[in-house]
């Protein structure tokens, strides 16, 4: 058994890991308060074809794989998780739907800008009343004379709203016992989108909440046979919980380098406060759940690219990482004592952000239905 991931794999995450820390850190906390969308970095993320990472290069994707991207989400997520999310929705939710699910036609109208990231796509399937009820959406299609007639709303809806997203693909009621999943381009009439959302963190990201009113969409952006809605998202959250636990994976690492800095640094009572056994044990713990995170995450990531199930490995990945990045990000702050809690030291930035983490794709409750239905329970 050889745990060493190959030389190309750690050369990559080094590439990624420098920009990272070259283009994004250097601006991280001017986003963070500003509340802007990064248009600038993910320009360059396409130019260096992160945006298309798991896509095959004949449509112009990277031609990598699940862990080569979960690797850049980690990396990404290390310095700036609104940066790692907008990547991880536009992969995840947003395009691969097209890529699995798509005819021929609609592959080859979208795929081409998504994956190459020169526009960025989303998924809508949380609604203001169904969020972990997501096979109950009130969403409704119907269609008529060659179009589906749209009319609800989606909400908390990741890189929905940025000025290069081009689409959006729904989950809709196209029956009375019938979830379908619809293209629906930016633009289209009877589509609003709202404001930015005002979040507690991930303030760089872009969210909205979406509705629909008599909205008209031609009946072949249907994505995948009518009906088929309901499987496919089950599919979609299970790719992006391996993400999602990735961005848990960066948070951590994240938390662990910062609160080692400080420590080294930081002096009281006549040395530095790494001398002292609260400290050492705290980031003793921090690097003990990292380790086990890495090793969650990356074995989902290589169960997925196997051809193997991976739902079940997806959902303790993600549980276990959202659970220990919280874990991380409090004993960071408490590391960092009042400097924690100040704005202008990373880690209050890294604390807020992290929360979503067990929430988004699955809360911690539903990834444990998920554990315990695989386990037979």
């Amino acid at each position: 058994m050889d745990l060493d991931l190959p030389s190309e794999y750690e050369d990559f995450r080094a590439v990624v890991r420098d920009f990272a820390e070259s283009r994004i850190a250097p601006i991280a906390e001017e986003l963070d308060r500003e509340h802007r969308f990064p248009y600038g970095i993910v320009e360059e993320m396409a130019g260096l074809g992160l945006m298309g990472i798991p896509f095959p290069e004949e449509i112009g994707g990277a031609g990598g794989d699940t862990l080569l991207y979960a690797i850049a989400v980690e990396e990404l997520t290390r310095v700036d998780a609104s940066v790692g999310v907008t990547v991880a929705a536009h992969t995840s939710l947003g395009t691969m739907p097209i890529h699995l699910f798509g005819t021929d036609e609609q592959r080859a109208e979208w795929l081409p800008d998504l994956v190459a990231g020169r526009a960025l796509a989303a998924f809508g399937l949380t609604e203001p009343e169904a969020g972990s009820d997501a096979g109950n959406p009130r969403t409704r299609a119907e269609l008529e004379d060659g179009h589906w007639r749209v009319n609800g709303s989606k909400m908390f809806i990741t890189n929905s709203g940025t000025d290069i997203t081009r689409c959006v693909t729904i989950t809709a009621r196209t029956g009375e016992d019938e979830i379908s999943n619809i293209i629906v381009p930016n633009g289209t009439p009877g589509y609003g989108i709202s404001a930015p959302l005002r979040k507690l963190g991930w303030h760089a990201s872009d969210t909205r909440e979406l509705t629909f009113a008599d909205c008209l969409v031609p009946e072949g952006n249907l994505l995948g046979p009518r009906g088929m809605g309901f499987k496919q998202f089950l599919q979609i959250l299970d790719g992006g919980r391996i993400s999602i636990a990735a961005m848990g994976l960066g948070t951590m690492q994240a938390a662990y380098d910062l609160s080692l800095a400080y420590a080294q640094a930081r002096n009281q009572f006549g040395r530095p406060i790494k001398d002292f056994q609260a400290v050492r044990f705290a980031l003793a713990d921090m690097a003990v759940e990292i380790e086990a995170g890495r090793a969650l995450v990356y074995r989902a990531a290589w169960l997925k690219d196997q051809g193997r199930p991976y739902a079940q490995a997806a959902a303790i990945a993600k549980l276990h990482t959202g659970v220990a990045s919280n874990r991380a990000v409090n004993a960071a702050v408490q590391i960092h004592g009042g400097y924690g809690y100040m704005d202008e030291y990373p880690i209050s930035r890294i604390y807020r952000d992290q929360k979503v983490l067990e929430i988004g794709e699955g809360t911690n409750e539903i990834q444990r239905l998920v554990i315990a239905r695989g386990l037979g329970i």
